[in-house]
């Protein structure tokens, strides 16, 4: 009997065992944009990277998963995660009610607010709807800042596009007046060759019904768990250092923006 107790109780430890490693083993498939620097960007050979790729990949250090990274663009990136594609979207998505009704959003990773850009020689002198009455709004597509560009700008002609580097052409070239989007990404591209044509003109105050608490990961509807973890994951990496370890390799203010 002692004997049979024995290999009963090795064997429950080596099934406990196997449970363990399989779960350190989990494989975790995160979709992002790659169109969207500094927070995510394809390199030459097909590489995610950016922000949210960091962030992504600390987190799944914190979670003890491995990660790995798909490129979806960004219409088709929610019905993506729905059909399985990935498990997760870490892609500077702003949470709002809208989206919260099709995806499950963990807590804000950062929220830094809109902006507007022109070209240097533009007479466009703030952000109201007054300032670009009769103008051309660049702005990506199925986004916030088209929201609210869309409800916002009334008396200006609105232009969507399918990515940032798109509309940024345009400004560039003359084919749009201003561009909407977020103020780190307008001025990321301000501080390239391909920005010296522009200028910042304003940021813009977020109006929280559209523009919502900040970036989010979104997961599948009902993946409480998965939820769970990734905000168990945020506030770790918070506290132990990482996050601003990341946030200063790209940024130099906190884009966390502020506690709440």
């Amino acid at each position: 009997m002692r004997t049979a107790l024995r290999i009963a109780l090795a064997a429950s430890a080596a099934l406990l065992t196997l449970g363990v490693a399989q779960a350190q083993e989990k494989t975790l498939r995160i979709g992002s944009e790659g169109a969207y620097p500094p927070f995510n960007n394809l390199t030459a050979d097909g590489q995610l990277v950016g922000f949210d790729i960091d962030i992504a990949k600390a987190l799944c250090n914190e979670m003890k998963v491995t990660c790995t990274f798909v490129a979806q663009d960004w219409d088709g990136i929610i019905p993506a995660l729905q059909a399985g594609k990935f498990d997760a979207i870490v892609a500077s998505m702003s949470i709002t009610p809208e989206r919260a009704e099709k995806v499950d959003f963990t807590n804000k990773y950062y929220n830094t607010p809109p902006a507007i850009a022109a070209p240097k020689d533009s007479d466009i002198k703030g952000v109201t709807k007054e300032d670009l009455a009769g103008k051309t709004i660049g702005v990506q597509a199925s986004t916030t800042h088209f929201n609210y560009s869309t409800k916002t700008y009334a008396d200006s002609t609105i232009k969507p596009y399918p990515t940032a580097q798109e509309y940024q052409l345009d400004l560039a070239n003359g084919r749009v007046d201003a561009v909407n989007d977020d103020i780190t990404v307008i001025e990321g591209w301000l501080a390239t060759p391909d920005g010296a044509c522009c200028k910042l003109i304003g940021a813009i105050t977020p109006d929280i019904e559209i523009h919502g608490p900040g970036a989010g990961i979104a997961v599948r509807k009902g993946d409480t768990a998965l939820v769970n973890q990734f905000n168990k994951a945020i506030d770790a990496i918070r506290a132990n250092g990482k996050y601003k370890e990341i946030n200063d390799k790209y940024f130099k203010y906190d884009v966390y923006g502020g506690e709440s």
